[in-house]
């Protein structure tokens, strides 16, 4: 997976001064961005700006999490334990999911689960064909999930990129592209049934989150954890997950109980 190569590219940044962010500090930052987008999708009226703004913002989290997944899976030191932690609060997150969006569909942590399966058959899988198939299988997987198809292919990328900044610099380009396009057509097959120039910006404007989370990964990062408190952190990126939904399902609850 480019340890060496990884270790010579952090090594080579942090001469440039500008890696002042460690992991840890960087999913704590993703954490944020993706209760605030979750607040907005949940009290706030689709459309206002502020609404639009916290959206924006939750675009932030996926792509910081595909580039530590793809880290993240190359130091593990159980990929086997990885897998089932993933597999474990995917399952775990589906009903706090449902509960706070009101609707069908297979919630992030699934998807992040289909991404850890594209790096165990880049890995393992040396056949281009079989390989190639099983990644686009994978992909497709996540058709009915959070971040579905712009989140795997990320994780292909910068896999395949492990290593060269600037190719996975490009990767999270190409992924932007691709998320502003895919905006773009739901105004022309959404409510909306049509989109203008204004919508193009509109589209354009909702995927700056990626290219944001690409200069903090790519630029910002040092490379390293946290001193203290590494463990409380590992379990506390899966724990949040679930439990921020339930409690904003259940804040959500009440607030519609005080209403009535």
């Amino acid at each position: 997976m480019g340890n060496e190569m990884m270790g010579k590219q952090t090594q080579k940044d942090a001469e440039s001064g500008l890696q002042i962010l460690n992991r840890d500090v960087i999913k704590y930052i993703a954490m944020l961005t993706m209760l605030l987008n979750h607040i907005g999708h949940m009290f706030l009226t689709g459309g206002t700006p502020l609404y639009e703004i916290l959206e924006d913002i939750g675009f932030f989290t996926a792509p910081v999490m595909c580039f530590f997944m793809v880290e993240g899976y190359t130091y593990t030191r159980s990929r086997i334990g990885y897998g089932l932690r993933l597999l474990l609060f995917a399952v775990i997150s589906q009903v706090p999911f449902e509960l706070a969006f009101g609707q069908r569909g297979l919630n992030m942590i699934y998807t992040l689960f289909c991404c850890f399966l594209i790096l165990v058959v880049m890995e393992r899988v040396n056949n281009p064909v079989l390989q190639g198939g099983c990644v686009l299988f994978l992909i497709l997987a996540t058709v009915n999930g959070d971040w579905p198809i712009v989140a795997p292919l990320l994780t292909f990328l910068l896999c395949r990129n492990a290593g060269d900044r600037r190719k996975q610099a490009v990767s999270f380009g190409v992924v932007y592209l691709l998320f502003a396009v895919l905006n773009t057509q739901n105004y022309m097959f959404g409510q909306q049934g049509e989109w203008t120039a204004y919508t193009v910006v509109h589209a354009a404007l909702s995927g700056v989150g990626i290219l944001v989370a690409a200069v903090v990964v790519l630029v910002f990062y040092n490379g390293e954890r946290a001193q203290k408190g590494r463990n409380f952190s590992k379990w506390f990126f899966y724990i949040f997950y679930p439990a921020h939904l339930l409690v904003l399902y259940m804040i959500k609850l009440s607030l519609h109980k005080v209403q009535l």
